[in-house]
């Protein structure tokens, strides 16, 4: 699915150039779970932006679905992100003055999905998040953990092939955490949606079946997780 070859990302300061990502060399196959761990300031959080086209590679190819990112103009970059793409982001991200079910429905309208068809997404996956009671409240009218479900149902129900996440566990208290992870071990284990997440916990890392490493901004070394999940 992904092929990233000699991924560099850098930023010019004067004479010197800044480098945030080195030389990195990746294969992700579709239907894997895979973490980015590593110390603050490694590049994880930009090697996620540009997996998932918010950001741009300085130099390197970046293949996804036999396709060359890095050939492409910012409104193919979009119209791939939109259509393949879910991202579930720390901070969750919701639009305050819409309500749930708006913030569902907001990005099914980007993709020009019908107007019966959004409605039917939307049930479905309410009642699959057991949000069917809070579809007409505001974000402010929620918890941490329910914010972030509705930011994981959001990156759902676009049917995308890869979902990536940011930390996104990182404001949530411990069972709220385990709950979501629990989600995402059932979208790639039942669903086949391959999930591609950084974050700064071991347990949370070993819910997927492989671990890259970062460290000064190049993968250090990979880890094979034997369980493929955290039991």
């Amino acid at each position: 699915m992904i092929e990233l070859k000699n991924i560099e990302r850098y930023y010019p300061t004067g004479a010197v150039k800044t480098y945030v990502l080195r030389y990195i060399n990746a294969h992700i196959a579709e239907g894997e779970f895979v973490s980015i761990m590593g110390p603050s300031g490694s590049g994880k959080s930009t090697l996620l932006h540009i997996l998932g086209m918010l950001d741009e590679p300085t130099d390197g190819e970046y293949w996804f679905l036999g396709e060359g990112v890095h050939k492409f103009n910012e409104r193919r970059r979009t119209e791939m992100y939109r259509e393949y793409i879910g991202f579930v982001f720390q901070a969750y991200h919701l639009i305050d003055d819409l309500t749930v079910y708006e913030n569902l429905e907001t990005p099914l309208m980007y993709k020009k999905v019908p107007s019966g068809e959004r409605k039917s997404r939307i049930a479905d996956i309410l009642d699959r998040f057991n949000m069917v009671a809070k579809k007409d409240l505001f974000p402010n009218q929620l918890s941490g953990g329910q914010q972030q479900l509705v930011g994981i149902a959001r990156a759902l129900i676009g049917r995308p092939k890869l979902i990536l996440a940011d930390e996104p566990t990182g404001n949530l208290q411990s069972p709220q955490a385990k709950e979501i992870m629990e989600i995402f071990r059932t979208l790639n284990k039942e669903d086949g949606v391959t999930i591609i997440q950084v974050t700064h916990s071991e347990e949370n890392a070993r819910y997927g079946n492989r671990i890259l490493h970062l460290k000064d901004g190049r993968v250090e070394n990979e880890e094979l997780i034997k369980n493929g999940a955290s039991s």
